[in-house]
């Protein structure tokens, strides 16, 4: 059991017998009565975000997930299968539950996280820095710097990212996928 006073971003909560990560929090003391916490929670399973509001001082569940080590292996058009590098069993997981913004980035035998609960992995995290090939931009011309602009380039998974003039097709790329956000050209 934890209290709001406990609360940290990035915490698991169980509430009504749901798991929900605690993605923001405020606490909150208004001039006229008692204290209380407003949060931001995503169901860890479902992905839909939900606003909260707890009394100071209230108890609530803390769940803690173990972090374990997948890999994605394939998609059969609606799930996305990953393997457990720990037990190499096969784990399926609806393209709905892991997101729009992780599927861009997505691409095979890429390593990632399994959230475990309970023994059993529920959900995938794509790292937060994936280094990936550019499939298609514009030519660069002689005399671009990296402080002279930025051009729209597709990678090889089909995200778009905006990146220096002077990046060209077939060179890697390192991006922050939060973000989506180009950082620095990988040496090969």
């Amino acid at each position: 059991m934890a209290t709001t006073a406990d609360f940290r971003n990035g915490m698991v909560l169980e509430i009504d017998g749901e798991l929900w990560t605690l993605i923001y929090f405020q606490h909150v003391k208004p001039g006229k009565g008692g204290a209380f916490v407003r949060t931001r929670l995503k169901n860890v399973l479902g992905g839909q975000v939900v606003e909260k509001t707890f009394r100071a001082g209230e108890r609530v569940t803390a769940v803690r997930l173990e972090r374990r080590p997948v890999q994605y292996s394939y998609t059969d058009g609606q799930l996305y299968h990953f393997m457990d590098q720990e037990t190499f069993d096969l784990i399926p997981i609806s393209g709905d539950m892991l997101g729009e913004d992780q599927l861009k980035y997505l691409k095979e035998n890429m390593e990632c996280e399994g959230l475990v609960h309970e023994g059993k992995v529920i959900s995938v995290e794509l790292p937060q820095f994936v280094e990936l090939e550019v499939s298609q931009t514009d030519p660069g011309l002689k005399g671009d710097t990296a402080q002279g602009g930025s051009k729209p380039a597709t990678l090889e998974t089909g995200a778009v990212i905006q990146v220096p003039l002077f990046i060209e097709e077939g060179d890697l790329v390192k991006v922050d996928r939060r973000e989506d956000k180009y950082l620095t050209r990988v040496s090969s």
